[in-house]
């Protein structure tokens, strides 16, 4: 993740920054998933801000179908259990109905996370997480479920791993605001962002807009799941894998109380993930 502030003096906040999602464009969140009805409480808000009862959305058979057409459309390697996208598809019925029994009657438990290294581009190497074909739907059907609630309260400012927004998007506002007058800027790069993340007050963050046990519980057993690289097997204390599908937004819940104290001191940041080009290399090496 990266960051780029400017100021100009302490200009004040921006009415679209203190309004957040309130005018934002919710076409892409999935109708099959989210009713007229939720999509109006988005909007309007809900009672305590918090949002109850939402496991069946997620064990619902047509968000967990489309959450595997995400997973397929991305491709990717096999998990630990060694089942590729093919085989998958060849029972995918059958495996998705399986899926939704496990999650609705509380008796899934993801598999650990295969870990690799890739190449980056300055030599180095970056380490991915590939969680089983069956984890990356269950976690892509969480996905369709709870990120409507979270883009709903994200700030302007936010570019990285959203949706219809993209690094690109996030230079043309530093172009924009270097226009309008901003001279001083500080570039920031945050080290192992996904690595780092403390599993508990990410959660506590996660828990400040839903409460439902059942969600948190899935949440928390994904971010503690076992790493297997090699022979070696651990168990996580802190982060988030990345390649996972789920981590990109906890990651941007984590972030959001940064974003949301940045504008509160009158700074216009430009926060931005530059993964287009890793994303490219890490399909090449796992496909």
């Amino acid at each position: 993740m990266k960051a780029r502030a400017a100021a100009r003096g302490a200009p004040e906040v921006s009415a679209r920054t203190r309004q957040g999602a309130e005018a934002r464009d919710l076409s892409w969140v999935e109708a099959a998933v989210w009713t007229e009805r939720m999509v109006s409480a988005l909007v309007n808000g809900v009672k305590g801000g918090r949002w109850f009862s939402l496991i069946d959305k997620v064990f619902a058979p047509a968000t967990l179908a489309l959450g595997y057409e995400k997973v397929a459309s991305k491709g990717g390697a096999a998990g630990v259990d060694g089942q590729s996208l093919e085989r998958f598809a060849a029972r995918s019925e059958i495996y998705l109905a399986e899926l939704s029994t496990e999650l609705r009657e509380g008796r899934y438990r993801p598999q650990p996370v295969r870990r690799v290294e890739i190449p980056k581009g300055d030599g180095g190497l970056r380490p991915l997480g590939i969680p089983a074909v069956k984890d990356r739907i269950a976690q892509a059907a969480m996905k369709l479920v709870i990120e409507p609630i979270f883009e709903a309260q994200f700030l302007e400012g936010s570019y990285g791993f959203r949706p219809g927004r993209g690094c690109h998007d996030a230079l043309r506002e530093v172009d924009r605001l270097i226009k309008q007058g901003f001279t001083h800027v500080v570039d920031a790069d945050l080290a192992n962002c996904f690595g780092s993340i403390p599993h508990e007050p990410l959660l506590q963050r996660v828990g400040e807009r839903i409460s439902d046990g059942r969600i948190l519980d899935l949440l928390r057993g994904w971010l503690e799941a076992d790493i297997l690289a090699g022979m070696e097997r651990w168990t996580p204390t802190a982060g988030a894998p990345q390649g996972a599908v789920i981590s990109p937004l906890l990651a941007n819940i984590y972030l959001h109380p940064l974003d949301e104290r940045m504008a509160a001191l009158g700074y216009r940041m430009a926060r931005y993930a530059d993964d287009r080009a890793p994303r490219r290399r890490e399909e090449e090496v796992l496909m």
